[in-house]
C-alpha cells in the first residue's frame, strides 16, 4: 500500500506541490503511511520538478534564443549583464521564489536560461524543497498534537478528508496575499512573530477545528444557539447596544453609560439631546453598533468631532462614556445551562503601547524605530496620519491605540494571574442575570488591580457572544501550539454549550441567515473610519 501512496504523492507534486505535501502530512498523521516514505516521496517529486525546469531552459531555451534573437552585440551584452546579476543575487532569488507563490516557474526557468551553476542550483533547490516539505509536515503534526482527536474525527469521517485537503490547499494557494505585507526586514519580523500573521493564515487550523466540531455535533451553525438571548448567539451581526441594555437593566452599577444613536435623519438631534441632558460628556466613545475587532472605535473630545463622526458613519452607533481606566482586561466566561454557577476560562491583560518623544524625531520615525510598533507601522500611521511629521518634545508620550483590540495594535498578555474567587463570583453574578447568556467575553476597564480582584471598581465596556475569543491566546510569550490549544478548547466549550441548549429545545439559526448577516456586515463596515 505504501508503494502506491509513494507513487501517488510523487506524481501529485507535478500537478500541485501544496496538495501533495498536505496529503502526505495527513496520511502520515493518520498512520495511513509511514512518515519517512511520505516525506521522501514529496521531496523527490518537488526536487525532480525543480531540476527538470532548469534543464529544459538551459538545454532548449538558450540555444533557441542564441539562434534567433541573440545575433546583435547589444543583445549579447544584455544577456551577459543578466547572467552577472543572477550570479550575485541568484541565492536570494531562489529563496524568495520558494516563499512567494507564482514565482517558482519563471525563476527556475530563468536560472537555467542564464546558466546558473548546476551543482549550486541543485544543492540550493534540494535544501529548500526539503525545508518546505519538513515545515508542511511539521504543521500538520503540530495540529495533531494541539487538537487531540481532530485527526481521529477526520478519519472516522473519511468522506470529508479529501474535501478538507482540497480546502486547505486552496487556502494555502492564496498565500500570494502575503506579498502585500512582506516589505523589507520589518515584514520578515512579522513572519517570524505568529501573533502578527494575517488572520486568513492564522485561522486555518481554527477553521479546521470548527469543521471537526461541526461533524462531531452535527451542525455547522450550532454555535448560534450557544446564547439564546443574543441574535445568532453572538456569532455574527449582534447589536452591542442590545447586550449593553440588558446589562444596564440587570446590573447598572457595573456598566459604562451607553446610548444608541439610530440610523435616520433624527440621529443628530438624539445625540444632542443626550449631551444636553448631561447623560454623557466629553470625551466619549463612538463605535458602530455592529462591529468586530475594534472597527470604527473613536474617542471624540468635542461636539464637532462627534458630529463629523455621525455624519460620515450612517449606520447605528453606540455613544458610550469614556472610561479612562487606565487598565483594561478581557474576561472570557462560560456556564453550562444545567450548572448553577459559571467560571472564568481566560483573562487577557491589555497593554496600550506608547512612544516617547526625544525632541528630534518625528512620530513616524519613533514608530518605525520601536521594535514592535514598526511591525504595525501601517496601522499606526493611518491612525496618526496628520501627526506623522510632528516632532514630540522630549519626555512627551503618545498613546498609539485606544481600542483594546489586538487588530488595532493593542498588546495582549495572559492575565490569569489577575483571577480571584471574588472576581469570578462577581462576573458570574452579573452573567446569570443576563437573559439567555452562557458564553462570551467581557471587556472591562478599571483603575485599581486590588479593587478588581475584590470584585469591584470596574466598568463593562462590551459583552461579546459566541464568536468572541479567549484573546490571551495572542500573548507573544505563548508558543503557536499553546495559542491553538487555547482557542480549540474555547470552541469546544462553545459547541458543547450550544449542544446543551439545543437539547433544551433551542434551535440554531440557519446557515443562510448567518451568511446573510456576514455579507450585510461586510457591506456596512465599509463606512467605518480608522479606529483609535
Amino acid at each position: 500500500m505504501d508503494f502506491w501512496y509513494f507513487a501517488g504523492l510523487f506524481f501529485l507534486t507535478f500537478l500541485s506541490e501544496d496538495a501533495a505535501v498536505l496529503s502526505g502530512g495527513f496520511l502520515a498523521s493518520m498512520d495511513m503511511m509511514a512518515g519517512p516514505p511520505a516525506f521522501v516521496a514529496c521531496f523527490l517529486g518537488i526536487w525532480a520538478g525543480d531540476i527538470g525546469l532548469y534543464l529544459i531552459a538551459r538545454h532548449f531555451g538558450r540555444p533557441l534564443v542564441n539562434r534567433f534573437w541573440a545575433t546583435s552585440e547589444r543583445t549579447r551584452q544584455k544577456l551577459s549583464r543578466s547572467e552577472a546579476w543572477f550570479r550575485r543575487h541568484g541565492l536570494l532569488a531562489l529563496i524568495l521564489c520558494r516563499i512567494v507563490p507564482g514565482t517558482r516557474l519563471p525563476t527556475y526557468l530563468t536560472a537555467g536560461f542564464l546558466r546558473m551553476a548546476m551543482p549550486f542550483y541543485i544543492a540550493v533547490t534540494g535544501i529548500l524543497a526539503a525545508a518546505w516539505v519538513a515545515f508542511s509536515f511539521w504543521l500538520v503534526h503540530l495540529l495533531g498534537r494541539a487538537a487531540p482527536g481532530l485527526f481521529q474525527t477526520i478519519h472516522q469521517n473519511a468522506a470529508w478528508v479529501g474535501l478538507l485537503v482540497l480546502i486547505l490547499s486552496i487556502l494555502i494557494s492564496l498565500r500570494s496575499m502575503i506579498a502585500g505585507w512582506i516589505r523589507g526586514l520589518r515584514c520578515f519580523r512579522r513572519l517570524a512573530q505568529w501573533e502578527f500573521w494575517p488572520a486568513w493564515i492564522f485561522y486555518i487550523p481554527v477553521a479546521l477545528k470548527y469543521l471537526a466540531l461541526s461533524l462531531k455535533y452535527r451542525g455547522l451553525n450550532l454555535p448560534t444557539c450557544a446564547n439564546p438571548g443574543m441574535f445568532t448567539g453572538g456569532l455574527i451581526g449582534e447589536s452591542k447596544f442590545a447586550t449593553l441594555r440588558d446589562l444596564q437593566q440587570t446590573s447598572p452599577e457595573w456598566v459604562a453609560a451607553s446610548f444608541l444613536i439610530d440610523e435616520g435623519s433624527e440621529r443628530i438631534a438624539k445625540f444632542e439631546t443626550v449631551l444636553d441632558c448631561g447623560e454623557l460628556d466629553f470625551p466619549l466613545v463612538l463605535k458602530p453598533d455592529v462591529a468586530q475587532r475594534g472597527s470604527g472605535f473613536k474617542v471624540v473630545r468635542s461636539r464637532a468631532q462627534a458630529l463629523d463622526y455621525l455624519a460620515s458613519v450612517p449606520v447605528s452607533v453606540v455613544a458610550q462614556a469614556y472610561i479612562p481606566g487606565p487598565h483594561e482586561i478581557g474576561v472570557f466566561y462560560y456556564r453550562f445551562p444545567d450548572e448553577p454557577c459559571g467560571r472564568i476560562f481566560a483573562i487577557t491583560e491589555k497593554i496600550f503601547p506608547v512612544i516617547v518623544g526625544d525632541g528630534s524625531r518625528s512620530v513616524e520615525e519613533l514608530i518605525r524605530a520601536d521594535q514592535r510598533a514598526a511591525i504595525l507601522a501601517d496601522t499606526y500611521l493611518r491612525r496618526f496620519h496628520s501627526q506623522r511629521d510632528t516632532v514630540l518634545s522630549a519626555g512627551i508620550s503618545l498613546r498609539l491605540v485606544e481600542a483594546g483590540n489586538h487588530a488595532q495594535g493593542c498588546i495582549f498578555r495572559d492575565g490569569m494571574h489577575i483571577w480571584s474567587e471574588q472576581l469570578e463570583a462577581r462576573i458570574d453574578e452579573i452573567s446569570r442575570k443576563v437573559p439567555g447568556f452562557f458564553v462570551g467575553r467581557y471587556d472591562l476597564r478599571f483603575a485599581s488591580l486590588a479593587e478588581l480582584r475584590d470584585g469591584r471598581g470596574f466598568s463593562i465596556l462590551e459583552l461579546n457572544g459566541a464568536s468572541s475569543e479567549a484573546t490571551s491566546a495572542y500573548d507573544a510569550a505563548k508558543t503557536l501550539g499553546e495559542a491553538y490549544r487555547l482557542l480549540f478548547q474555547q470552541w469546544e466549550i462553545v459547541f458543547a454549550i450550544a449542544d446543551a441548549n439545543r437539547r433544551l429545545g433551542h434551535r440554531p439559526d440557519s446557515a443562510a441567515c448567518v451568511f446573510a448577516e456576514w455579507r450585510r456586515y461586510q457591506a456596512r463596515s465599509l463606512c467605518h473610519p480608522h479606529a483609535d
